[in-house]
């Protein structure tokens, strides 16, 4: 069961509030409950990479808890992430833009095949993985009624992870909020990654994110704009102004009620 009260800023402020409660409700859910506990009991018999990625319940419980499941499929590409050396900045794992693969690699270091790696990066306790997996169902569920809030649910939890603009640009979710929020073009994909970073970081600072009150600034105003762009038919006074208008009119008043919610 999940909130909705209409608008993607006003349930996202919901959930921020409420969310301890909306974990336990998504923790009673039979089958999250079951992934929990089968990964939990059978994680620590896995002795390979082959072991780890065949098996479906953990690999995908797993791929979940790190915001990988949209990558479950790729076995093959995901064992080069787990043997990757570490300590290597040339390795596979170190080349990719995403830091949730070093990430991945690092939690699972018990099935790479470079020496010394489970020490160097101890591997994420079971349990933790269970917590992030939870987390990640939770958001999974009621991005089923408002992706916009799971997209800002899941940002804040990981905001704290970002330590340059690669970060953003190589999570798809953390970059969908970007581009809400500074209107980066969709072409940008399309130039070189240094390049991207240049242009993310005239407008965004990354340590910034390591302020939970810039956090905060920075979400509202994505479910502001999400509501004024997105969700139009859940703000009859929005919907009322946007329906017949020009683009340029309803630009003007989107802006003007961004203004009136941030000062502007």
């Amino acid at each position: 069961m999940t909130v909705n009260l209409g608008s993607t800023f006003a349930t996202y402020n919901y959930y921020v509030k409420n969310s301890a409660t909306a974990l336990t409700m998504q923790a009673n859910d039979p089958q999250t409950k079951r992934d929990i506990t089968y990964y939990e009991a059978n994680i620590g018999k896995l002795k390979t990479a082959d072991d780890f990625v065949n098996n479906y319940t953990i690999f995908n419980t797993a791929m979940t808890a790190f915001g990988l499941s949209d990558m479950a499929h790729a076995k093959a590409y995901m064992k080069k992430v787990l043997e990757s050396d570490l300590s290597d900045k040339n390795s596979f794992a170190n080349r990719l833009a995403d830091d949730r693969f070093v990430n991945f690699a690092k939690a699972f270091s018990q099935f790479s095949s470079v020496e010394g790696a489970s020490t160097l990066n101890p591997p994420m306790a079971a349990a933790d993985v269970g917590k992030l997996f939870l987390a990640q169902s939770m958001e999974t569920t009621i991005g089923t009624e408002d992706q916009g809030v799971q997209l800002a649910l899941y940002f804040r939890r990981n905001a704290s992870s970002i330590k340059s603009a690669y970060t953003v640009i190589g999570d798809a979710a953390m970059w969908k909020v970007m581009t809400t929020v500074y209107g980066f073009p969709a072409t940008m994909g399309g130039i070189d990654i240094d390049q991207q970073k240049k242009i993310v970081e005239q407008k965004f600072t990354p340590a910034d994110m390591q302020d939970p009150a810039k956090v905060d600034k920075l979400l509202q105003r994505f479910t502001a704009i999400w509501d004024a762009t997105e969700n139009v038919a859940s703000d009859p006074i929005l919907a009322l102004f946007q329906t017949g208008s020009s683009s340029s009119t309803s630009d003007a008043f989107t802006s003007s009620l961004l203004d009136l919610k941030y000062g502007g």
